[in-house]
């Protein structure tokens, strides 16, 4: 072989990986494997490939099966970003080494630390708070303060709950044992088992209609779900409104627990940069007030309106720990409620 056919042959190779290169720099796509529910997510991607002409193509289902489904696909998955609601289970998505990190002035600058992964795997997107809500004919509100306080015996029998296997029940677990160590949490989970009307069973929404119905005086849930009831025609939905009101516990000390729903690029992402872009326009102020306007949830971004719903439950002091500290300690926190009796 001559060395000018060398020559174009080392050039052709060059030329080849250039086009590709180019090519998947130019790539009109991304793919997104989302735990949330296609009418809390599919507008604002609508809104993405607009402005942008990417074409988002969403896969939706439960958040296990979707980081399953990942794990077993590895180089394979079509999926570019990963999105999943709880820092508890973003977490489970860094251990299972699912993601890479991101490298974003704009999603540093527009997300608090304390609400994104320490190594940039994961971010938040949005804000709930777990609070306490009451029955308003039962309960003066100034006989509340703390979550402690909840393992009262003066709650006997007036507290419903859902069960240890719910993550949000996990991740408060989980906030207390980095607030207050595990020995004062497990004393603390242990009294409060005690205080529960019924067997934990359903969702937030089904403890919230249990206070209104008159089964127990208070519980503890998502403030999103009462921000759904409050947005319901229902009428039904609105007579739970009425009936029950919201309070923000440990004003004094720490702050209320909150947690997140948000979003990692995947480990094998092959529309990376296209994803990056994804990510940072849910963090845009008009995508922040169009989660808090839709699903009754706070923004991450500090400059983000909030919706009318969501301004009416007033003013709160947020716990303000890394949420990372939720995914890490989630097995202690399980095995806690194990310990403690909570079924």
């Amino acid at each position: 072989m001559t060395k000018l056919n060398l020559s174009k042959i080392k050039l052709s190779l060059v030329t080849l990986a250039l086009l590709g290169s180019v090519a998947a720099e130019a790539s009109s796509e991304v793919n997104v494997y989302s735990a949330r529910k296609q009418a809390l997510i599919k507008p604002l991607l609508d809104k993405f490939e607009s402005s942008t002409g990417i074409t988002v193509n969403l896969i939706t289902g439960k958040a296990d099966a979707l980081l399953q489904r990942l794990k077993i696909e590895g180089k394979a998955s079509p999926a570019d970003i990963f999105i999943t609601v709880d820092a508890g289970r973003l977490q489970r998505a860094k251990e299972a080494g699912v993601l890479q990190p991101i490298s974003s002035d704009v999603l540093t600058t527009n997300i608090p630390e304390n609400l994104r992964d320490s190594d940039n795997l994961w971010f938040g997107l949005s804000q709930r708070a777990r609070t306490i809500f009451y029955a308003k004919d039962k309960v003066d509100p100034t006989e509340l303060t703390t979550y402690e306080d909840l393992a009262d015996k003066k709650w006997r029998g007036k507290i419903c709950l859902r069960s240890s296997n719910s993550i949000y029940n996990q991740s408060l677990v989980a906030s207390m044992i980095e607030n207050i160590g595990s020995e004062k949490t497990l004393t603390w989970a242990t009294a409060l088992v005690k205080n529960i009307a019924k067997p934990p069973a359903g969702g937030d929404i089904d403890q919230l209609k249990a206070v209104a119905a008159g089964v127990c005086d208070i519980t503890i849930s998502n403030t999103y779900y009462f921000g759904r009831l409050m947005n319901s025609d229902d009428k039904d939905d609105q007579q739970v409104v009425d009936k029950v009101g919201l309070f923000w516990p440990n004003q004094n000390d720490r702050g209320v627990h909150m947690n997140v729903s948000g979003a990692g690029l995947t480990k094998y992402a092959e529309n990376k940069n296209n994803a990056i872009k994804l990510i940072e326009f849910m963090t845009s102020p008009e995508s922040q007030a169009w989660y808090s306007a839709v699903n009754s949830e706070f923004p991450v971004l500090k400059s983000a309106p909030i919706s009318k719903s969501v301004a009416s439950w007033g003013p709160h002091k947020a716990d303000s720990i890394a949420l990372n500290k939720l995914g890490e300690n989630n097995r202690a926190a399980v095995e806690l409620m194990d310990k403690a009796g909570w079924k």
